[in-house]
Protein backbone atom coordinates (compact mmCIF):
# COMPACT_ATOMS: atom_id res chain seq x y z
CA UNK A 1 0.00 0.00 0.00
CA UNK A 2 1.43 3.38 -1.02
CA UNK A 3 2.14 5.91 1.73
CA UNK A 4 -0.43 8.76 1.50
CA UNK A 5 0.76 12.29 0.84
CA UNK A 6 0.38 14.00 4.22
CA UNK A 7 0.43 17.41 2.53
CA UNK A 8 -3.10 16.59 1.42
CA UNK A 9 -4.24 16.96 5.05
CA UNK A 10 -3.62 20.71 4.88
CA UNK A 11 -5.44 20.94 1.55
CA UNK A 12 -8.39 18.94 2.89
CA UNK A 13 -8.55 21.10 6.03
CA UNK A 14 -8.74 24.30 3.98
CA UNK A 15 -11.24 22.88 1.48
CA UNK A 16 -13.58 21.72 4.25
CA UNK A 17 -13.26 25.05 6.06
CA UNK A 18 -13.91 27.17 2.94
CA UNK A 19 -16.39 24.91 1.10
CA UNK A 20 -15.06 26.37 -2.14
CA UNK A 21 -12.29 25.37 -4.52
CA UNK A 22 -11.68 29.01 -5.52
CA UNK A 23 -11.52 30.29 -1.91
CA UNK A 24 -9.31 27.38 -0.82
CA UNK A 25 -6.96 28.03 -3.76
CA UNK A 26 -6.66 31.72 -2.81
CA UNK A 27 -5.96 30.89 0.84
CA UNK A 28 -3.21 28.41 -0.07
CA UNK A 29 -1.91 30.66 -2.88
CA UNK A 30 -2.59 28.06 -5.57
CA UNK A 31 -4.32 28.34 -8.93
CA UNK A 32 -7.93 27.07 -9.11
CA UNK A 33 -6.82 24.30 -11.50
CA UNK A 34 -4.09 23.15 -9.06
CA UNK A 35 -6.66 23.05 -6.27
CA UNK A 36 -9.07 21.08 -8.45
CA UNK A 37 -6.32 18.51 -9.09
CA UNK A 38 -5.64 18.33 -5.35
CA UNK A 39 -9.35 17.70 -4.70
CA UNK A 40 -9.29 14.93 -7.27
CA UNK A 41 -6.34 13.30 -5.47
CA UNK A 42 -8.16 13.59 -2.15
CA UNK A 43 -11.23 11.91 -3.61
CA UNK A 44 -9.08 9.10 -4.95
CA UNK A 45 -7.21 8.69 -1.65
CA UNK A 46 -10.28 8.73 0.61
CA UNK A 47 -12.63 6.94 -1.77
CA UNK A 48 -15.24 9.66 -1.20
CA UNK A 49 -16.27 12.72 -3.28
CA UNK A 50 -15.95 14.89 -0.12
CA UNK A 51 -17.42 18.02 -1.78
CA UNK A 52 -20.24 17.81 -4.31
CA UNK A 53 -22.04 20.39 -6.43
CA UNK A 54 -25.23 21.88 -4.99
CA UNK A 55 -26.49 24.71 -7.19
CA UNK A 56 -23.64 27.20 -7.56
CA UNK A 57 -21.77 25.97 -4.52
CA UNK A 58 -20.33 22.83 -2.98
CA UNK A 59 -21.60 20.89 0.01
CA UNK A 60 -19.72 18.40 2.17
CA UNK A 61 -20.57 14.73 2.11
CA UNK A 62 -21.28 12.86 5.39
CA UNK A 63 -17.72 11.46 5.29
CA UNK A 64 -16.31 14.97 4.87
CA UNK A 65 -18.36 16.23 7.84
CA UNK A 66 -17.07 13.27 9.86
CA UNK A 67 -13.44 14.10 8.97
CA UNK A 68 -13.57 17.88 9.30
CA UNK A 69 -12.95 18.23 13.05
CA UNK A 70 -10.38 15.43 13.15
CA UNK A 71 -8.43 16.78 10.16
CA UNK A 72 -8.40 20.28 11.65
CA UNK A 73 -7.00 18.93 14.92
CA UNK A 74 -4.29 16.92 13.12
CA UNK A 75 -3.18 19.97 11.14
CA UNK A 76 -3.02 22.12 14.28
CA UNK A 77 -0.97 19.47 16.10
CA UNK A 78 1.42 19.15 13.13
CA UNK A 79 1.88 22.93 13.03
CA UNK A 80 2.64 22.92 16.77
CA UNK A 81 5.27 20.20 16.30
CA UNK A 82 7.01 22.18 13.55
CA UNK A 83 6.77 25.54 15.30
CA UNK A 84 9.91 26.78 17.15
CA UNK A 85 9.86 25.85 20.82
CA UNK A 86 8.45 28.53 23.09
CA UNK A 87 9.94 29.49 26.44
CA UNK A 88 8.25 27.17 28.96
CA UNK A 89 6.97 28.21 32.36
CA UNK A 90 10.19 27.75 34.34
CA UNK A 91 8.24 27.49 37.56
CA UNK A 92 6.66 24.26 36.28
CA UNK A 93 9.76 22.64 34.72
CA UNK A 94 11.00 19.44 36.38
CA UNK A 95 14.44 18.49 35.03
CA UNK A 96 17.91 17.49 36.17
CA UNK A 97 20.99 18.93 34.45
CA UNK A 98 24.43 17.39 34.88
CA UNK A 99 27.36 19.83 34.84
CA UNK A 100 30.98 18.64 34.57
CA UNK A 101 33.61 20.99 36.01
CA UNK A 102 37.16 21.05 37.35
CA UNK A 103 37.73 20.99 41.09
CA UNK A 104 37.31 24.50 42.46
CA UNK A 105 34.63 25.64 40.04
CA UNK A 106 31.74 24.37 42.15
CA UNK A 107 33.30 25.75 45.33
CA UNK A 108 33.62 29.17 43.72
CA UNK A 109 30.48 29.44 41.56
CA UNK A 110 28.20 26.56 42.61
CA UNK A 111 26.24 28.15 45.45
CA UNK A 112 25.39 31.28 43.44
CA UNK A 113 24.36 29.22 40.41
CA UNK A 114 22.10 26.97 42.50
CA UNK A 115 20.46 30.01 44.10
CA UNK A 116 20.04 31.71 40.72
CA UNK A 117 18.36 28.63 39.24
CA UNK A 118 16.13 28.00 42.27
CA UNK A 119 14.87 31.58 42.15
CA UNK A 120 13.10 31.04 38.81
CA UNK A 121 12.94 27.26 38.42
CA UNK A 122 12.65 25.46 41.78
CA UNK A 123 11.95 22.18 39.97
CA UNK A 124 15.35 22.10 38.27
CA UNK A 125 18.08 20.10 39.99
CA UNK A 126 21.79 20.55 39.25
CA UNK A 127 24.10 17.56 39.47
CA UNK A 128 27.82 18.42 39.50
CA UNK A 129 30.41 15.82 38.47
CA UNK A 130 34.19 16.12 38.40
CA UNK A 131 35.91 16.73 35.09
CA UNK A 132 38.85 14.35 34.84
CA UNK A 133 39.62 14.66 31.12
CA UNK A 134 38.69 16.53 27.95
CA UNK A 135 36.84 13.59 26.35
CA UNK A 136 33.57 14.87 24.83
CA UNK A 137 31.82 11.49 24.85
CA UNK A 138 29.73 12.41 27.91
CA UNK A 139 28.42 15.54 26.18
CA UNK A 140 27.75 13.59 23.01
CA UNK A 141 25.80 10.76 24.65
CA UNK A 142 23.86 13.06 26.95
CA UNK A 143 25.20 11.89 30.32
CA UNK A 144 26.57 15.45 30.76
CA UNK A 145 24.52 18.50 29.71
CA UNK A 146 27.01 21.33 30.25
CA UNK A 147 30.73 21.55 30.89
CA UNK A 148 33.22 24.24 31.83
CA UNK A 149 36.90 24.43 31.00
CA UNK A 150 39.58 25.79 28.70
CA UNK A 151 38.91 25.25 24.99
CA UNK A 152 42.01 23.73 23.41
CA UNK A 153 43.25 21.57 20.57
CA UNK A 154 41.76 18.46 22.17
CA UNK A 155 38.26 19.99 22.32
CA UNK A 156 35.91 18.30 19.88
CA UNK A 157 35.08 20.69 16.99
CA UNK A 158 31.44 19.59 17.04
CA UNK A 159 30.83 21.18 20.46
CA UNK A 160 29.33 24.60 20.98
CA UNK A 161 31.42 26.89 23.19
CA UNK A 162 31.04 30.32 24.76
CA UNK A 163 33.53 32.19 26.93
CA UNK A 164 32.61 32.86 30.56
CA UNK A 165 35.59 34.85 31.85
CA UNK A 166 39.33 35.37 31.48
CA UNK A 167 41.67 33.99 34.10
CA UNK A 168 45.36 33.86 34.93
CA UNK A 169 47.61 31.84 37.22
CA UNK A 170 48.81 33.37 40.48
CA UNK A 171 50.98 32.12 43.31
CA UNK A 172 49.42 31.36 46.70
CA UNK A 173 51.13 30.71 50.02
CA UNK A 174 50.07 30.63 53.66
CA UNK A 175 49.92 33.85 55.66
CA UNK A 176 53.36 34.62 57.05
CA UNK A 177 55.20 32.66 54.37
CA UNK A 178 58.64 34.12 53.41
CA UNK A 179 57.24 34.99 49.94
CA UNK A 180 54.47 37.09 51.52
CA UNK A 181 56.90 39.95 52.11
CA UNK A 182 58.26 42.05 49.26
CA UNK A 183 58.36 41.40 45.54
CA UNK A 184 58.52 37.79 44.38
CA UNK A 185 61.28 37.24 41.83
CA UNK A 186 61.57 34.39 39.35
CA UNK A 187 64.56 33.01 41.27
CA UNK A 188 62.75 33.25 44.60
CA UNK A 189 59.66 31.63 43.17
CA UNK A 190 61.53 28.77 41.50
CA UNK A 191 63.62 28.01 44.58
CA UNK A 192 60.56 27.28 46.72
CA UNK A 193 58.82 23.95 47.22
CA UNK A 194 55.88 23.61 44.86
CA UNK A 195 52.63 21.70 44.59
CA UNK A 196 51.83 20.63 41.06
CA UNK A 197 48.26 20.28 39.79
CA UNK A 198 47.81 17.68 37.06
CA UNK A 199 45.27 15.03 36.13
CA UNK A 200 48.08 12.92 34.69
CA UNK A 201 50.39 13.07 37.74
CA UNK A 202 53.17 14.74 35.76
CA UNK A 203 52.99 18.25 37.21
CA UNK A 204 54.76 19.99 34.29
CA UNK A 205 53.10 22.65 32.21
CA UNK A 206 53.20 26.24 30.98
CA UNK A 207 54.74 27.58 34.20
CA UNK A 208 57.63 25.13 33.99
CA UNK A 209 58.22 26.00 30.34
CA UNK A 210 58.29 29.72 31.18
CA UNK A 211 60.82 29.08 33.97
CA UNK A 212 62.98 26.93 31.71
CA UNK A 213 63.18 29.85 29.26
CA UNK A 214 64.83 31.76 32.12
CA UNK A 215 67.14 28.85 32.96
CA UNK A 216 65.18 27.95 36.09
CA UNK A 217 63.51 24.77 37.35
CA UNK A 218 61.07 24.57 40.25
CA UNK A 219 61.10 21.73 42.77
CA UNK A 220 57.89 19.72 42.88
CA UNK A 221 57.26 18.26 46.33
CA UNK A 222 53.82 16.89 45.50
CA UNK A 223 51.34 16.61 42.64
CA UNK A 224 47.59 16.63 43.22
CA UNK A 225 44.58 16.37 40.94
CA UNK A 226 42.81 19.63 41.82
CA UNK A 227 43.28 23.25 42.85
CA UNK A 228 41.33 22.92 46.10
CA UNK A 229 43.66 20.18 47.30
CA UNK A 230 46.73 22.20 46.31
CA UNK A 231 45.49 25.21 48.31
CA UNK A 232 44.72 23.05 51.33
CA UNK A 233 48.31 21.74 51.33
CA UNK A 234 49.75 25.22 50.85
CA UNK A 235 47.69 26.59 53.74
CA UNK A 236 49.18 24.00 56.11
CA UNK A 237 52.81 24.12 54.90
CA UNK A 238 55.53 26.26 53.33
CA UNK A 239 54.75 24.93 49.86
CA UNK A 240 53.61 27.13 46.98
CA UNK A 241 50.40 26.55 45.02
CA UNK A 242 49.98 28.08 41.56
CA UNK A 243 46.28 28.29 40.70
CA UNK A 244 43.84 30.23 38.48
CA UNK A 245 42.93 33.51 40.17
CA UNK A 246 39.19 33.76 39.38
CA UNK A 247 38.58 30.03 39.49
CA UNK A 248 39.73 29.78 43.11
CA UNK A 249 38.65 33.12 44.60
CA UNK A 250 36.54 31.55 47.38
CA UNK A 251 39.18 28.95 48.22
CA UNK A 252 42.02 31.34 49.09
CA UNK A 253 40.59 33.06 52.16
CA UNK A 254 43.29 34.25 54.60
CA UNK A 255 46.09 33.22 52.24
CA UNK A 256 48.68 35.44 50.55
CA UNK A 257 48.48 35.78 46.75
CA UNK A 258 51.08 37.18 44.38
CA UNK A 259 51.56 37.66 40.66
CA UNK A 260 53.75 35.03 39.05
CA UNK A 261 57.16 36.41 38.02
CA UNK A 262 56.92 34.75 34.58
CA UNK A 263 54.97 35.66 31.44
CA UNK A 264 52.02 33.36 30.78
CA UNK A 265 49.20 33.55 28.24
CA UNK A 266 45.82 34.33 29.82
CA UNK A 267 43.20 31.59 30.06
CA UNK A 268 39.64 31.78 28.76
CA UNK A 269 37.25 29.69 30.81
CA UNK A 270 34.31 28.65 28.64
CA UNK A 271 31.18 26.56 28.83
CA UNK A 272 30.74 23.72 26.35
CA UNK A 273 27.64 21.85 25.23
CA UNK A 274 26.52 19.54 22.44
CA UNK A 275 24.63 21.01 19.43
CA UNK A 276 21.60 18.82 20.15
CA UNK A 277 20.87 21.06 23.17
CA UNK A 278 21.65 24.35 21.45
CA UNK A 279 18.01 25.30 20.75
CA UNK A 280 16.52 23.75 23.91
CA UNK A 281 14.89 26.75 25.66
CA UNK A 282 15.52 25.51 29.21
CA UNK A 283 19.15 24.63 28.46
CA UNK A 284 19.56 28.05 26.82
CA UNK A 285 18.18 29.66 29.99
CA UNK A 286 20.58 27.61 32.15
CA UNK A 287 23.51 28.82 30.04
CA UNK A 288 22.42 32.42 30.58
CA UNK A 289 22.29 31.79 34.34
CA UNK A 290 25.85 30.44 34.32
CA UNK A 291 27.06 33.46 32.32
CA UNK A 292 25.45 35.89 34.77
CA UNK A 293 26.81 34.10 37.83
CA UNK A 294 30.36 33.94 36.46
CA UNK A 295 30.21 37.59 35.40
CA UNK A 296 29.06 38.82 38.81
CA UNK A 297 31.50 36.57 40.67
CA UNK A 298 34.41 37.75 38.52
CA UNK A 299 33.54 41.38 39.29
CA UNK A 300 33.52 40.56 43.01
CA UNK A 301 36.86 38.75 42.63
CA UNK A 302 38.39 41.82 40.96
CA UNK A 303 37.37 44.03 43.89
CA UNK A 304 38.78 41.56 46.42
CA UNK A 305 42.09 41.22 44.57
CA UNK A 306 42.41 45.01 44.15
CA UNK A 307 41.78 45.49 47.87
CA UNK A 308 44.41 42.87 48.70
CA UNK A 309 46.99 44.61 46.49
CA UNK A 310 46.19 47.95 48.17
CA UNK A 311 46.85 46.59 51.68
CA UNK A 312 50.25 45.12 50.75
Amino acid sequence: MATPDLNLLVTLDVLLAEGSVAKAAKRLRLSPSAMSRALARLRETTGDPLLVRAGRGLVATPRALQLRERVSQLVQEAEAVLRPAEQPDLGQVMRTFTLRTREGFVENFGARLIARVAEQAPGIRLCFVTKNDKDSTALRDGTVDLETGVVGQLTSPELRTQGLFHDRFIGVVRAGHPLSCGTVTAVGYASGNHIGVSRRAEGRGAIDQALEALGLVRQMCATVAGFATALMLARESDMIASVPERHTANLRADMHCFELPVALAPLTIAMLWHPRLDADPVHRWLRSCLREVCSSQVSLGNLQMDAQRTTR
